[in-house]
């Protein structure tokens, strides 16, 4: 979807258009107060005081109507400066509008309002010109939201909606929006059962059911065989540290703010942890090393919990509890080239299969004239960068450059990946750290016996399981390839009374060769169990009548097929169970 703000016209547009709502909103609800109705990337919305009227469903199009009719009209939009004095006595009966003028400086202010037709509203502008030109626009949806964003103050009504220069534009932004609605993880999230959550856990805190913790534990098994082969050591950690742990880190001046807060257990202070290199900082340290030891590649699935504004926690994808796909790879100065390099390519690896085509590398970067967000070190900085480049460049990636994203203690790579629907997400990353090993004193033996502090790469393939989990619903729709499908085969026989005994043979079978199966026997007619076997995505569908019995063979469908495959029993696990292990993508 086009990205609203990045578009002078269509930013102008939208902002337009939210007047015109509030126009509409005043004319049918006369008492209606007004917020703040700023375009927004996806288009614009407006915040409103409605009194004791409740926005539902229905009225959007009665809104919509009421907003068509004073855009007809073709009302000229007129700004008018104010002086403060007159911004006061203008809105005096709208608290809200009030509680902006009264926060203006008029000596560095310029009050401006704008009207149409017999609406004024509080704005700095800029607009199109006439109403006419608002012709092609869609409210969307509503919901709440607190005025300033203040749980403590008085909850207002949102309506969202968008607006374009044609009709074509806009139906392919609502062809869009309905696409990504339809892929939304959330949705298809509680329809297969893979993660709930509620309000008794806390926002931001999802528990994955069987059938999520299935498909990640799947995952699990995957990348943690591709870390296998390249020598990682994985290991187990507390979910918390002392607050002390982050002071010697550096996160606790320059990461407080994202942590949980502080709890004291007798006489020591503790915090959930955001992270997990501390931790792993402190097992290389549990012993000494020779230079001949590294790399040293420690990994872990680690729990971590970060606070996230209650705002932007959405299903798996934004979550205040999480699990990394972490490792820490301790290396020498001279290795740092080559593990860079394994991990890039691991990268690649994982992206190929799992068929992730549109991504891009984005080399993060520090700003040199902030002093305070960054460790104070031109030479580190300077040293660690051209080494990143230089792999990258090695390897052909391409990838550009994003000055002041870099972490505070060295410069990262991301992997912004392009989902089938939305703005794009950050999967993988590995950042190069010169800082951390030093806070913590780790040492390494040289070939000469002395004493060398050895570099740190922090690095993510999956990023965390939950947004990668979200990512992989988002693109296939919830239609799993067979591997990591959570059902992989469901077994129906045609008439349960007659056919159930040959299909618990099969089913047996199947679990014996550790393929997942489920055997429906319900009392419902053959048609309706099949649909609901597809409404499941289940890859492969068993159908077990007279012949198959008879003859004791497998008839199969696959997924969103109606062609139905006859094979003997031996062909059909043969021809699963190389499906899954290949771990193909074909679903």
């Amino acid at each position: 979807m086009i990205n609203i703000k990045e578009n002078e016209r269509l930013e102008m547009l939208n902002h337009s258009c939210a007047h015109l709502l509030a126009q509409a909103v005043q004319h049918l609800y006369p008492q209606a107060k007004f917020w703040v109705g700023p375009a927004i990337e996806e288009g614009f919305y407006y915040d409103i005081d409605l009194g004791d009227d409740v926005i539902k469903e229905e009225d959007l199009a009665r809104i919509e109507k009421e907003m068509k009719k004073c855009a007809k009209d073709g009302k000229k939009i007129i700004r008018h400066e104010l002086s403060k004095e007159e911004a006061l006595e203008k809105f005096k009966d709208d608290p809200y509008k009030i509680d902006l003028i009264s926060r203006m400086d008029e000596n560095d202010t310029v009050i401006s309002c704008y009207s149409q037709g017999d609406f004024t509203d509080l704005c700095r502008g800029p607009h199109v010109e006439t109403t006419k030109e608002l012709k092609y626009f869609k409210l969307l949806k509503f919901s709440g939201a607190y005025w300033k964003g203040d749980s403590k103050n008085k909850m207002l009504q949102r309506i969202y909606g968008v607006c374009f220069d044609s009709q074509e534009d806009l139906d392919a932004c609502l062809k869009e929006i309905a696409e990504a609605k339809e892929r939304d993880h959330r949705k298809i999230g509680k329809e297969q059962e893979i993660f709930m959550n509620h309000e008794l856990v806390g926002s931001g805190m999802p528990m994955w059911l069987p059938n999520g913790a299935l498909i990640r534990k799947q995952l699990e098994n995957y990348i943690y065989e591709k870390e296998q082969k390249q020598g990682y050591l994985h290991v187990y950690t507390p979910c918390v540290g002392t607050v002390d742990l982050y002071k010697t880190s550096g996160h606790w001046d320059h990461y407080k703010e994202n942590m949980f807060p502080m709890m004291k257990v007798d006489e020591e202070e503790f915090v959930l942890r955001p992270m997990n290199c501390p931790h792993h900082m402190l097992i290389y340290g549990n012993k000494l090393h020779s230079y001949r030891d590294l790399p040293i590649r420690i990994g872990e699935f680690a729990t971590d919990f970060r606070y996230e504004a209650s705002g932007a926690v959405k299903g798996l994808e934004r979550v205040r509890c999480m699990c990394q796909n972490d490792a820490h790879l301790f290396v020498r100065p001279d290795q740092i080239g080559e593990e860079f390099q394994k991990v890039v390519r691991l990268i690649l690896d994982v992206y190929q299969d799992f068929g992730i085509k549109n991504y891009k590398f984005r080399l993060s970067l520090r700003d040199p004239e902030d002093k305070e967000k960054y460790f104070d070190d031109d030479k580190m900085w300077d040293e660690a960068e051209a080494k990143l480049r230089e792999v990258l460049d090695g390897l052909g990636v391409e990838y550009f450059e994003a000055i002041g994203e870099a972490a505070f203690y060295g410069p990262k790579l991301d992997v912004e990946v392009k989902p089938a629907v939305g703005p794009e997400v950050t999967l993988s990353t590995c950042q190069l750290d010169f800082l951390l090993p030093r806070r913590f004193e780790l040492t390494y033996i040289d070939s000469n016996g002395e004493k060398q502090i050895p570099v740190v790469l922090h690095r993510a393939i999956f990023g965390t399981f939950d947004r990668f989990t979200a990512f992989l619903i988002e693109e296939t729709k919830g239609v799993f390839p067979t591997w990591l499908s959570p059902v992989q085969v469901s077994v129906i026989p045609v008439n349960p009374e007659f056919h159930q005994e040959y299909g618990e043979e099969i089913r047996d079978l199947l679990l014996n060769n550790d393929i997942r199966v489920e055997l429906d026997v319900r009392n419902e007619k053959l048609g309706y169990r099949l649909r609901e076997a597809q409404t499941k995505k289940i890859p492969y569908t068993i159908i077990l009548g007279d012949q198959e019995k008879e003859n004791r063979t497998i008839s199969y469908r696959l997924f969103g097929q109606k062609d139905t495959t006859t094979v003997s029993q031996e062909e059909f696990v043969e021809l699963i169970k190389q499906e899954i292990k290949n771990r193909s993508l074909r679903v």
